[in-house]
């Protein structure tokens, strides 16, 4: 497989990561650039390589969930993309967190291409160490709760050190250079609200299910705060 058509098999599949339903040949061959009969040898390509690829031509196409991408799949771009954001969260994140984005680019340096893997060992691109407030909670605790979406109850101080209990439904945590923070929905001031961890003296999950989708809360929140989609 040449360089070129490595590409433009990857431009395919994420022009095909895009559509949840069927999408027509004619309009898949016009968004990459290649003829209707180039876009067909191409998706008999990629099924071949185990791309969980449905459809046939006149009914439209539509890829599965489930397929990896083959190493030599990534850019240069990507690669330099994947190192910076993986030393972003080794040096920022908590212990746990940092821990998974090393093995993480471990695994990545594990199946890549030599040419690709003397990249990344190579890699200039480096992550300042930033001074920060320490977090008092348990972050892990936090993104379980937000995964299961379970109802945190906290004992905060706010920035005059005056102590509140709340109950809150964890949706997001935002990282920063130097404070993290907890983005809920509060049941004691009934809307959204920002908890420093380096103010919570206390963290504690009910296990009990809060009401609304965490997808739901993030897309109000956004909407709120005038925040683009995430792409």
């Amino acid at each position: 497989m040449t360089v070129a058509r490595s590409e433009r098999l990857l431009v395919l599949l994420q022009v095909l990561r895009r559509y949840r339903q069927p999408v027509s040949g004619a309009r898949l061959a016009a968004e990459t650039g290649v003829s209707l009969r180039t876009l067909y040898r191409d998706i008999a390509s990629l099924q071949a390589q185990g791309a969980f690829i449905e459809g046939e031509a006149g009914l439209g196409y539509v890829l599965k969930p489930g397929f990896m991408l083959p190493p030599m799949m990534f850019t240069e771009e990507e690669i330099e993309a994947l190192v910076l954001g993986s030393r972003w969260v080794a040096k920022t994140a908590d212990p746990r967190l940092a821990a998974g984005a090393v093995d993480a680019l471990a695994k990545i340096a594990a199946v890549l291409p030599p040419d690709l893997k003397a990249e990344l060992d190579a890699s200039t691109l480096l992550v300042g160490q930033r001074r920060r407030q320490e977090d008092r909670a348990d972050l892990g605790l936090i993104r379980k709760a937000i995964r299961a979406e379970h109802v945190l109850e906290l004992a905060y101080e706010d920035d005059r050190g005056v102590p509140t209990q709340r109950r809150v439904w964890p949706f997001a945590l935002g990282f920063f250079d130097n404070v993290r923070v907890t983005v809920a929905w509060c049941e004691l001031r009934r809307d959204f609200r920002h908890f420093r961890t380096d103010r919570m003296v206390s963290v504690v999950s009910t296990g009990e299910r809060y009401p609304r989708r965490r997808q739901v809360l993030l897309k109000e929140w956004r909407k709120m705060q005038g925040i683009p989609a995430e792409p």
